[in-house]
């Protein structure tokens, strides 16, 4: 078997061994006169039978769900988010509250409105997590909701609340970092491809060659989703700062020996779980990848990623189609590019000639032209725009999660990836990210705080050119 399995297909078989063992746990409720889905909500609720029927009872409503096509899983979100507080019961708690004097009355009046705020759909939604694959369940169940919920204030709310839940569930302190390699179970081996969003994974050799011995994979898991990873990091242990992702990923590259290596190579970080959108773990993961290596290494010293920088190409051709005065070539660099590549009216169309060329990557001439035009502007991308909702903060999202975790822009290397992906959204450049153990919390107090983006001396004054 050569080709990696498509995910569609593992997440088709683990839906249909999950429906499995929910109807069976469902099948001991049995059927009640009213069976619709607000019917079964409300039995949950109520708790009669204990905790096996409670449990029972969650299982046969998360199976009901799964079992619904998009319409019958839009009315079942709708119904759940109707499950909201009651606003006349937290009206009559707030005047209690207001009304008691006394220590002991007033105690009780806090507790009672605390409760009159809760909506009973979060105590359903804690139901789910008795059941077999129950967190998994929530987890997708938001991912769900992050698509409807925009153009839907009740399912906003909803969404609100199950993030809530979610972040406290999915804090760190639950978390173990585990390491994935090629002994860990095929099912996890099979996830770990089709959650890959960086580089693909295009086959078990592939696969098998980014967890050889030089190379390092960990992610994060929580106990009750023992096999899906939330969050991994590809690492490989190299000599010196890698410049292509090509020349990383080769299969046909022999193998190093990590005891003679001095640098690990940051080269992919997947977020796995949709549904864990806005809970970060990608700072945590780093720093604690970077301490694990760094005990099993000791001839380790450099820690840095190659990272991809999409959207420098969408804004590099908004900026060639400008026609303001915002010099993006420099007389002198406009006059050599003409030279190299001569054709066209002015420098910009020159530039933007050259990048629609199919294959330019492949001619020496083009790309000897174009090196020190896009590794300037790349500089200047990086290190001097901002989002526009928020000046401090980078406009490229790459950046801004390095950054805001403590590296500094070290390097930008030219042809750093070349495929059609590369060439599209970053121009066939990448950038090592530098994590320096001893500085990382002060660069990212650095960018926290006053949106400093710490870079090395040599992208500095490219960013300055």
């Amino acid at each position: 078997m050569n080709d990696i399995a498509a995910p569609a297909g593992l997440f088709d078989r683990a839906l249909r061994r999950i429906a499995n063992v929910w109807r069976e746990m469902g099948a001991s409720v049995g059927r009640e006169a009213d069976d619709s889905i607000a019917a079964q909500m409300r039995a949950c609720l109520a708790g009669r039978g204990g905790e096996v029927s409670a449990r029972n009872r969650a299982a046969k409503l998360a199976q009901t769900y799964l079992l619904l096509d998009e319409a019958g899983r839009d009315e079942f979100l709708r119904t759940l988010a109707s499950f909201d507080v009651d606003q006349e019961a937290v009206t009559t708690a707030y005047e209690r509250l207001r009304e008691a004097s006394d220590p002991m009355p007033r105690l009780r009046a806090i507790a009672a409105l605390r409760d009159a705020l809760e909506p009973p759909r979060t105590r359903l939604l804690t139901q789910f997590t008795s059941i077999p694959d129950g967190m998994k369940f929530l987890v997708d169940l938001r991912a769900s909701l992050l698509e409807r919920g925009r153009a839907d204030p009740a399912l906003a709310g909803l969404e609100a609340d199950l993030k809530h839940l979610l972040e406290h569930w999915f804090d760190l302190g639950f978390l173990e970092l585990r390491r994935i390699d090629w002994t860990s179970p095929a099912l996890l081996l099979e996830r770990l491809a089709g959650y890959e969003a960086v580089h693909e994974i295009r086959s078990w050799r592939d696969l098998k060659n980014r967890l050889d011995s030089d190379r390092r994979c960990y992610a994060f898991f929580h106990p009750r989703m023992a096999l899906e990873p939330l969050i991994f990091v590809e690492v490989a242990l190299v000599s010196g700062l890698a410049a292509s992702v090509q020349v990383l990923l080769d299969p046909k590259s022999p193998g190093a020996d990590p005891a003679a290596a001095d640098t690990a190579i940051f080269y992919s970080i997947s977020n796995c779980q949709r549904g864990l959108a806005g809970i970060s773990f990608g700072n945590f993961l780093i720093k604690q990848v970077v301490e694990l290596l760094s005990r099993e290494f000791r001839n380790i010293k450099t820690f840095a990623t190659l990272s991809p920088i999409p959207g420098f190409r969408r804004w590099l051709d908004g900026k060639l189609a400008e026609s303001g005065t915002d010099p993006i070539l420099p007389e002198e660099e406009a006059a050599a590019l003409q030279k190299a590549l001569p054709g066209e009216k002015d420098a910009k169309a020159t530039l933007a000639a050259a990048l629609q060329r199919r294959g330019w990557q492949r001619d020496p001439v083009v790309v000897k032209a174009l090196e020190p035009v896009l590794t300037r502007l790349c500089a200047r991308y990086l290190l001097n725009e901002s989002n526009p909702r928020d000046p401090k903060r980078a406009l490229n999202p790459v950046a801004h999660f390095h950054l805001s975790n403590g590296a500094r822009v070290e390097r930008i290397n030219m042809l750093g990836d070349v495929s059609e992906r590369g060439i599209k959204e970053s121009a066939g450049l990448m950038v090592n990210y530098l994590y320096d153990p001893a500085k990382i919390e002060t660069y990212h107090e650095d960018y926290a705080g006053e949106g400093k983006r710490n870079a090395s001396s040599a992208t500095r004054r490219l960013a300055r050119g």
